[in-house]
């Protein structure tokens, strides 16, 4: 690409995030949140792969993290997080449907699983951004 003036212009290199899929679960008309090691509150997810689709790495992540398979529902939310002071991840959030009646069972990535009614999550140590996408899912399901 070249200016008007001949010359190359030179382009920014665009920053490079690890990309990390999270489900917006209910089950009893409550949450499904994981403590990390960060002691926060998060929803269930992970890290998207090389070549993977986002929906796809949603379902295999919750079934690995809490022993359930569910279906992938509406695309809720997109949002950078700086998890640390030299780190950031793109989060990406989407509201999920368990595909069966099945009892949660926690992986060995977190420290706690807990399931909260939705006027409690104001209180819990979690971004924002979560409790943005766990109103915005209630309010799609009817919750």
């Amino acid at each position: 690409m070249e200016q008007a003036t001949g010359s190359p212009v030179q382009l920014a290199k665009p920053p490079l995030w690890p990309v990390s899929v999270k489900g917006v679960l209910f089950v009893a008309h409550e949450v499904v949140l994981l403590k990390n090691e960060r002691d926060e509150w998060e929803l269930p997810g992970g890290r998207l792969e090389a070549g993977e689709e986002p929906d796809l790495c949603l379902a295999r992540e919750i079934t690995e993290e809490l022993g359930i398979a569910v279906t992938v529902a509406d695309l809720l939310d997109c949002w950078r997080y700086p998890v640390l002071a030299t780190r950031e991840v793109l989060i990406v959030t989407f509201g999920v449907q368990p595909l069966a009646q099945a009892e949660l069972h926690l992986s060995h990535e977190h420290k706690a699983l807990g399931r909260f009614p939705i006027h409690e999550i104001a209180t819990l140590k979690m971004p924002e951004g979560y409790r943005r996408s766990i109103r915005d899912w209630a309010k799609r399901c009817g919750l």
